[in-house]
């Protein structure tokens, strides 16, 4: 399909353009791939209505673009099919223990045919954030997720190690996403501010694709053509750095998971990466947080007279002053009828001020005093 039919529902991402080279000149040094940063930003419309701009060497830069990202991905295949059927069982595992809610709350994150499991560190993006942007993402504070499973640092992390992908000590961080047939995960960029490069993942139970440049639409969903698109296969091990972690976003189109899905994103977190704060709504643990009461439900057996009855308390509750308060039927219905309540209330008002009026009259005609009552 024509990158020209579609927009990028993300247009968010182009203002992050300047925030992502300013937490790059901080975090990275130099450029990726001996070209300026300027000289590589891709050109995106403006609006639905604009397209690309059409020249002959439109079609170049695109390849040139292609070749930056492909010379910044490592991909190896580590794992035999008899270690992913032993890693893909423990994942299952992780999935009941979700479903049983045994991990802490800001572990798992469920969303429409795809679920994120976080261990180590978790953080908050998308609609979590309570500012919309770029490098608004916090870490979670310590303890509010579950630590890495052991499986996951004996199984995947030392084999890493062992092959040379990333040095020991590197990880502490863990995400498993598990994606349904037809699941996706939007065009984005892993923030800068909170994660060290590179990024290792590595892809179990079938086969899928890694798309990069492409740009989202939805209602229906449709993806733009992607500027390179990186098959993973099962078992494989992809590790993003340079330009293709930081100067382009990355996406999985939902018609490229055709069967279930599951990969282990490995990473780093920065040593100054921001967290929540401790009074941020989102950062309060379960334990803090009361538990919500429980409205009234009344399970009585209705009676052909009960209106009736109704009526007549009513009125008896006016002309028995003398009495005691009482609890009356009619006060017990006032939480399940709001609307009734200001004509109660009234009613009441009505019923004190006509006690208050007795009282003043004997008290005159104890005092001798005359006593000017005031109209309301």
């Amino acid at each position: 399909m024509a990158a020209s039919g579609y927009s990028d529902l993300r247009e968010k991402l182009k203002s992050m353009t300047p925030h992502r080279d300013e937490i790059k000149n901080k975090y990275v040094d130099g450029t990726s791939n001996g070209s300026s940063g300027k000289g590589r930003k891709r050109k995106v419309r403006e609006s639905d209505d604009d397209e690309y701009e059409h020249s002959d060497d439109c079609a170049e830069n695109r390849e040139q673009e292609a070749g930056r990202v492909k010379s910044s991905i490592l991909q190896k295949n580590i794992f035999t099919p008899e270690e992913c059927a032993l890693i893909e069982g423990k994942i299952d595992d992780v999935v009941a223990r979700g479903e049983a809610g045994l991990y802490r709350e800001h572990t798992v994150d469920r969303a429409p045919l795809r679920n994120k499991y976080f261990f180590g560190e978790g953080y908050t993006y998308g609609s979590q954030l309570e500012k919309r942007g770029p490098g608004q993402e916090r870490l979670y504070r310590k303890g509010e997720v579950d630590e890495i499973p052991s499986w996951v640092d004996e199984l995947v992390i030392k084999r890493l190690v062992s092959s040379g992908v990333v040095p020991e000590g590197f990880v502490n961080s863990a995400v498993i996403n598990d994606y349904q047939p037809g699941g996706c995960i939007v065009s984005h960029v892993d923030p800068l501010h909170i994660f060290a490069r590179p990024i290792v993942s590595v892809s179990f139970f079938s086969d899928s694709a890694l798309c990069f440049g492409c740009r989202f639409q939805f209602k229906p969903i449709r993806v733009s053509e992607p500027v390179f698109v990186l098959p993973v296969g099962r078992g494989s091990v992809t590790v993003l750095s340079g330009y293709a972690a930081d100067d382009i976003t990355h996406c999985i189109r939902p018609q490229d998971i055709k069967e279930r899905r599951a990969v282990i994103i490995l990473r780093k977190t920065r040593p100054d990466a921001p967290r929540l704060d401790t009074d941020s709504p989102l950062s309060s643990s379960p334990v803090e947080r009361p538990a919500p009461l429980k409205a009234k439900r009344y399970h009585r057996r209705a009676q052909p007279d009960a209106a009736h009855r109704h009526v007549r308390k009513k009125f008896s509750s006016r002309i028995q002053v003398n009495k005691g308060p009482r609890v009356l039927e009619m006060d017990k219905e006032e939480n399940r009828h709001p609307s009734h309540s200001r004509q109660r209330r009234h009613s009441t008002g009505s019923e004190n001020y006509w006690r208050r009026g007795q009282d003043s009259d004997k008290h005159r005609e104890s005092s001798g005093r005359k006593v000017k009552m005031r109209r309301h």
